[in-house]
């Protein structure tokens, strides 16, 4: 299911950050077996955007750059290209292509390109671009995983202690409840509580509860019945790792809404009691918070509030809450 928040941003995109190892062997286990992981893998998105900046071929779901070290005994260094192609286009082979040569022109080392289908169209599933001319040949073939051939697996999904298996599940569950209110909202809370079934850390079960509540949206009414499940099974399980965030966030998100329909002359209070409650939310995440973030919180603007609002939720670090802007 593709959103109209941000192709680029979405939790798809950070879930990869986070669980990388687990992309790899739930997506492409032969893959995942010539990787070194004792190694540190490195993330290089500044470094994808500026070498395909000018070949937009296509809007992309989700994509990454991976440096990883090859289990080869030499300590080689190879790049992974990653796509997330969430509709069908027919350029995106070719997308694929151009990424993959033009990575390997800035870089001059070996890049694998991999895709995951998350379309609906079971029959697509390109798998390589190239050309013939004059005798000479050009082609790249790439490795893909089509989320619709786990339609069948879902109980396996669901029970799997991959990452992407649980958000596998989801997102074949998102589709199968496009235009079906109530069937989506019982598939969300069947997909809660499993994730707190799985007594997976407190930080895991957040991001992943991100990518859920990003891919199965709902009508307001079904959405806080949602939220009055998830406070049940919170006391059930002896935990509180989600609602108390939320609690927060949506005094947050009426602090806003207070501050936009109020006068311009009330604007400066409105602003600090926006900037109290975000401090609260920040200190939920992250811990007490260091003086650089006080007095960022101290003297911010009120568009930088609603932006710094907008990224506490979802943003892997505290750092990174401040540079979404």
């Amino acid at each position: 299911m593709e959103s109209a928040n941000d192709h680029y941003d979405s939790p798809w995109k950070e879930a990869i950050e986070h669980y990388f190892g687990e992309f790899m062997a739930f997506y492409f286990k032969d893959a995942y077996a010539q990787i070194d992981w004792s190694k540190e893998h490195v993330f290089l998105d500044q470094e994808l955007r500026a070498v395909v900046q000018d070949a937009e071929l296509g809007t992309r779901f989700v994509d990454r750059l991976v440096r990883v070290t090859e289990l080869c005994g030499d300590e080689s260094w190879i790049y992974i290209h990653v796509e997330v192609q969430g509709t069908k286009q027919a350029e995106f082979a070719e997308r694929m292509f151009v990424y993959n040569y033009r990575i390997f022109d800035r870089y001059k080392r070996p890049v694998a390109s991999l895709a995951v289908l998350a379309d609906e169209h079971k029959m697509w599933k390109p798998a390589s671009y190239g050309f013939s001319v004059l005798g000479c040949r050009h082609t790249l073939e790439f490795p893909v995983a089509k989320l619709t051939d786990y339609e069948d697996k879902l109980d396996e999904l669901l029970a799997s202690d991959n990452a992407f298996g649980w958000i596998t599940a989801a997102h074949i569950l998102t589709q199968k409840t496009k235009t079906q209110d109530d069937e989506r909202y019982y598939a969300k809370l069947r997909l809660l509580r499993i994730l707190y079934e799985q007594h997976w850390d407190k930080q895991r079960v957040i991001n992943l509860f991100n990518v859920l509540d990003w891919l199965m949206q709902l009508p307001e009414l079904l959405n806080n019945k949602v939220w009055q499940e998830l406070e049940t099974i919170e006391e059930r399980e002896k935990v509180q790792y989600i609602t108390s965030v939320e609690k927060i966030g949506m005094a947050k998100g009426m602090a806003k809404g207070m501050a936009k329909g109020m006068a311009k002359g009330m604007a400066e209070g409105v602003a600090k009691g926006e900037s109290r409650i975000l401090k609260r939310l920040l200190e939920r995440r992250f811990g007490v918070l260091p003086q650089w973030a006080q007095k960022r919180l101290g003297s911010a603007k009120e568009e930088e509030l609603e932006a710094w609002s907008d990224a506490v939720l979802t943003a892997p670090t505290l750092d990174a809450v401040f540079l979404e802007r």
